[in-house]
């Protein structure tokens, strides 16, 4: 899989069967312009294309995740928000971390340094997280005058609890990675050196087989929602699909 975005602060990149999306702008904590953000889109559509990828890393460059919306494109559409162009390009934004929730592969967010506003967003946009246990995650939002945007509240709370969700986003706390693993926020906090390694392994697990695990996610994020799926329509929608990986084991394929 060629890089969509060459020398740009996207990099897409293929270890086997795991896409690595990568962002690449460690000088300003690869915080999101709107460029950043269509070279993220762009790189997610050329990974759904190829039917080879069982799993998606999306990791920050350097010792930072991802500090949300770059400042001067945060500005600019302060200056004049109801604009058509500075409302398409928030809106740009916003699609990038909504895009990588869509990925059809398995996803998991390698998260070393820190993630907040639309950081935090990208990072609880993907299936799984793994952090460094210093990490700092905070929303950022109201302690600064403005109101969370992207889906902020949906992401939070469909991840944690309520209780975490209001403190993160109304009171502006922040928790360290190993506190968000006790909040039910990520899987797994380990050293920041350890991040990226530990993502790659569980990644391996899905990326073995990509038909059967692009079908399962799928099968996951419906079941889960929100809305979450009652336990009997969950049973009939598994149902066509374990049928097909018991074919296919059966007849050699998978």
């Amino acid at each position: 899989m060629p890089d969509p975005t060459p020398s740009s602060d996207v990099r897409l990149d293929r270890d086997d069967a795991i896409a690595v999306l990568t962002l690449d702008a460690p000088a300003r904590r690869n915080a999101l312009t709107v460029a950043m953000a269509e070279r993220i889109v762009a790189a997610c559509d050329e990974i759904d294309a190829d039917p080879t990828v069982g799993a998606v890393v999306v990791r920050g460059e350097g010792d930072y995740f991802c500090a949300g919306g770059e400042r001067s494109t945060l500005a600019a559409a302060g200056a004049d928000p109801a604009h058509p162009d500075q409302f398409e390009a928030l809106g740009t934004i916003y699609e990038a971390f909504h895009r990588v929730g869509r990925l059809e592969a398995p996803t998991i967010a390698a998260v070393r340094g820190g993630a907040v506003g639309a950081g935090l967003n990208l990072m609880f946009a993907t299936d799984l997280r793994v952090v460094a246990r210093d990490a700092k995650l905070l929303s950022g939002f109201l302690p600064i005058g403005l109101h969370a945007g992207g889906g902020h509240a949906a992401l939070l709370g469909r991840t944690g609890s309520r209780e975490t969700a209001a403190a993160l986003m109304l009171f502006g706390e922040r928790l360290t990675g190993k506190q968000a693993v006790e909040a039910g926020l990520a899987y797994a906090a380990v050293d920041a050196a350890e991040v990226d390694d530990r993502a790659m392994a569980l990644a391996a697990v899905p990326a073995a087989d990509p038909a059967l695990a692009r079908r399962t996610a799928k099968s996951l994020r419906t079941e889960l929602g929100p809305p979450a799926m009652p336990w009997a329509a969950a049973l009939e929608m598994e149902r066509s699909a374990q049928m097909w990986s018991m074919r296919r084991k059966a007849l050699g394929d998978g």
